[in-house]
This record gives C-alpha cells, structure tokens and sequence, in this order.
C-alpha cells in the first residue's frame, strides 16, 4: 500500500503573525507596563504634567490620566485595554484613572515574576480575583463613619483637584462651587450629574470662575439693536424656522402687472411680521430658536424689543426649556402664556477671545440645572480646569452615593496589609498570587512618595508602622516635603467608589491580558 505524503495545511494568510505560549504573554506585559510607565509621575498632587502633541500640531497639556492615554497613538492592543480601563474608570467615578492605570501596570509585572516561577496564568488569574475580593472588604472598612457632610464632600472635591492647573483660582474655592453645584440639583433620590453643565470659556482669569443658576452657551443676538438684557424674562423655545414657508411642491406664479407684485410682497411681508406679533402679543422677551431666523423677522422682533437667537443646539435648547419651564414648540399657531417659560435674567455677553457671546439664562430658585462657568486666561489652562472641575463634580456626586475613605494612599496600606492578612489562610499557589496583588497596590503609595520628592521606602515603612500602631496612615504632601499622617484630619479624601472601581477594572484588565497565549495579527 502507497504511503501517503501529507501536505502542510495552511490556515492563516502569508501576511499574519503569529506569536504564542510565553512570548505572546511577554509581549502584552510589557506593553501594559509600558503604558503605566507613561503615566506614573502624573500621579498624586506633586504629580507632574504630559504634554501631547498631535500630528496637526494640536498641544494638550494635563496630568489626567484618561486625557493622556486617550491623546496617546496606541496600537498595541493589550495597551489599547489600559486605554479602556481609563475611560470606564473616567465614566463610572469621574477619577482615579491614573490609579487604574498604574495599578494594571503592577499587576502585570507581578504577575510576570510569577510565571517566572512556573505559575500557570490560571493560578494567577484566581488568585488575583480572590485578592479583588478581599481589596473590595478592605475598602468597605476604610469608608469614614458619619454623614458625609458640605465639609467632606469639598474635601474630596479639592482632593481631586490638586496638582491640577487651576490657573489663579485655588481647588479649595473651586471645591465650594463644585458642591454647591451638586447640592442645588439634589434631590432625595440623589443628584443627577446631567443637570450639571461644565462650559469652559478663555480671555477670562481662572477667578472668574462662577456657579449660574441656568444655563450658559454661545450665541449672538440675531439682530444688533436688540438690548443685551432682559430681566424677569418670558422665554418661549421654538423648534422651526421663521422664514417665509415654501410649498411641499414646486410652483410658479405668473405676476402679470406690478400691483400684483406689490401685494405679493406685502403678503410676505405680513406673513414675516406676523412671526413678530405673535410673539410680541404673547408677552415673550426673549426667544430661542433651534433654526434659522429671516433677518426681516429678526428686524422686527428688534423692534418689539425681543431678545432672539437662532441655530441654537438642540442640547442648548433643551436645557433652556429645562431651566425655565418653557415647553419646546413646534409652531407658533396657538401660543399662550402656558407654553412659555421664565428666567430671573437673560444676559448676552463678550466671550474674550471667542467668537461668539456667551448667553446666561438665569432661572433662579426654580431651575432644574446649573452651569459652571470655567474661565482661564488662555486655551491650555481653560481645557485643564475644564477637565478638573468635571471630573470634581463626579467624585462629589459618587461620594454623596458611596462614602469617603482617606485618601494621600491610605486605603491602599489598608488594602496591602488586610490582603497579607489574609493570604495567609488561603492554601495553594493562589496564596503567592494574593501576595503579590497586595505588592502591586503598595506601587501606588510608592509612586505618591517618589512623586512628592520622598524616599520611596522609608515612607512605605513609616505608613505601615503607623497604620499598624495608630491606624490611619497617608502622605500628606506639605510644600516641597511629605509627612506621614492621617489624611482624613488633614483634609485628604476619596469616594469609596473610586477605588472600588479602581481595584475592579484593573485586576479585569490584567486578568484578561494574563489569559492570553497566542496573538494572531494579520496585515
């Protein structure tokens, strides 16, 4: 019998690349440890700031995580999954990005010791899930007792925002307009973020910074002679256009003398003064409207005395009718006084070096949302004081929801040290997992220290003796030097929630790079 030749069998394209076993693992290792590198020394509030700079020349300058590792060209996809751990991190809580990012970072490098040693990623992966279990109890045990009070919840604001650029405006005065923000749209089901509108807004110093009771957005009056201002204002939303309306079908009309082009014109005229009348009959002051306004129309609500804009943004428009009760119409056939809305004030004023005004719709103690109005003397510090204050509004928002616990790395020694604890009563090699899960949060602390200018080790060894002896235990950053202390009593605060996230999407994001063993790219 003939013996048969087998051929190779080829399944992939001549173009892919194939890498597999420990290599593969190796290579998205080192591509997430690189990543954390990146971001490392944006950490804490000695953190130092990135400048990015795209290939159009764009520059962003920050210290935000997420904003780095989003304006980063990542192609890597293990690295592209750090990516993602920031945005979730950045969407769920508003902060601790760079704390996720680091983390998954010492997660990995852990974890690579301990292949190293002839653990199977299994092992590693289980034992990393029952450390994120255990990190999960440590948090819960840190959260402070007590209400959270206005006291607290500018702490964590101004916790968030230190070490960012805040231009001439200190995060102590930012953190106070932050919680007022919170606390005027809160209700007892708790406070909806939607209903909190960040604008940022150049040609201003960062101390022009305010909380408006309203809405704010860009615009220019539709006519110049309309006045700037109008007080206990009757706003009414308009949803169409205020043009001469066009068939659905095309016609033409044969004008045969010069009276019927005269009365023509004068129908138009009436139907475009109309629009005015209306709305001057109805008692409206002011009028924003999501289309386009003919400047026939505009002249004559100048003369009404009404202020209008057009083109506004749907969003805009809405929080407009939000703001002031107003009801968004479709058209103007039947308009009454129900369907309007009232602000406390309408003011159009000059942006700086913008194009557009900026208009503020003041609803007063009526409003159902607020706007921070951001200034900053230039584009690079409004953009980074935008980001601040957004992301303090979350953190605020979570820490009404989840309670506080110290921050300056506190949480983290207490995480370390419950996970050492523990591992002790946790039998097979999962125990070495665990262990090197609590070394993988000590990096954090660590990388606090060396960024406040610190020796690394003697301050890891101070924060354990102290957490050991007297319990709280943080790095309280004081000018150019750091101290060991309690960071609740000197104002140093997280939500629980940002670190409960923090531990979940980072042992998510390591756990499933460590599952990979064979990378499959194709040209």
């Amino acid at each position: 019998m003939a013996s048969r030749t087998h051929q190779p069998l080829y399944v992939l394209s001549e173009d892919s690349e194939r890498t597999r076993g420990r290599a593969a693992q190796d290579s998205n290792v080192a591509a997430g440890k690189a990543v954390a590198e990146a971001v490392r020394t944006t950490l804490g509030p000695r953190g130092m700031d990135k400048m990015l700079v795209d290939s159009s020349g764009t520059v962003v300058i920050t210290n935000d995580g997420a904003t780095i590792l989003e304006e980063m060209d990542i192609d890597h996809p293990a690295a592209q999954m750090m990516v993602e751990v920031a945005e979730t991190q950045a969407e769920a809580v508003g902060d601790g990005t760079t704390t996720a990012a680091v983390l998954v970072g010492e997660l990995l490098s852990r974890a690579e010791d301990l292949l190293d040693d002839e653990l199977h990623p299994t092992v590693v992966v289980e034992g990393y899930a029952e450390a994120a279990r255990l990190a999960a109890e440590a948090i819960d045990e840190q959260v402070v007792d007590g209400d959270v009070d206005t006291a607290l919840l500018e702490a964590v604001a101004e916790s968030s925002m230190t070490g960012k650029g805040t231009g001439d405006v200190t995060a102590r005065d930012l953190a106070s307009l932050v919680v007022q923000a919170v606390d005027r749209v809160a209700t007892d089901d708790g406070a909806d973020g939607d209903a909190i509108t960040v604008q940022a807004r150049s040609g201003a110093a960062s101390s022009a910074t305010e909380l408006v009771d309203g809405v704010v957005f860009d615009d220019e009056l539709v006519h110049d002679s309309m006045p700037p201002t109008a007080e206990d204002a009757s706003v009414a939303v308009l949803e169409t256009k205020l043009e001469v309306r066009q068939g659905d079908v095309d016609a033409e009309y044969a004008i045969g003398s010069v009276d019927e082009l005269t009365a023509a014109l004068e129908a138009e005229e009436a139907e475009l003064r109309g629009y005015a009348d209306t709305l001057s009959a109805a008692d409206v002051d002011v009028l924003v409207c999501r289309k386009a306004i003919d400047d026939r129309v505009a002249g004559h609500l100048a003369d009404a005395g009404i202020l209008a804009f057009e083109s506004v943004s749907a969003s805009d428009a809405a929080d407009v009718a939000r703001v002031t009760g107003a009801s968004r119409l479709g058209t103007l056939d039947g308009l009454s006084a129900d369907d309007l809305g009232h602000a406390e004030t309408v003011t159009v004023e000059p942006a700086g070096d913008d194009d557009d005004d900026i208009v503020s719709v003041r609803g007063g103690d009526d409003s159902e949302a607020v706007t921070l109005l951001v200034r900053g003397s230039t584009e690079h510090v409004v953009d980074e004081l935008e980001r601040a204050v957004s992301d303090a509004v979350d953190v605020v928002i979570a820490a009404r929801e989840s309670g506080v616990v110290p921050g300056a790395g506190a949480t983290e020694i207490a995480i370390s040290t419950h996970l050492r604890a523990a591992a002790a009563s946790v039998e097979g090699r999962a125990q070495l997992a665990i262990e090197a899960f609590a070394d993988a949060v000590d990096a954090l602390p660590r990388t606090l220290a060396e960024n406040t200018g610190a020796d690394p080790i003697d301050t890891l060894v101070d924060l354990r003796a102290t957490h050991d002896g007297e319990g709280r235990a943080g790095i309280i950053a004081e000018g150019r030097t750091a101290t060991v202390g309690d960071p609740v009593a000197a104002g140093i605060v997280d939500p629980a929630a940002v670190k409960h996230e923090a531990v979940e999407s980072a042992t998510e994001a390591a756990t499933m790079v460590l599952r990979i063993d064979d990378v499959i790219s194709a040209e």
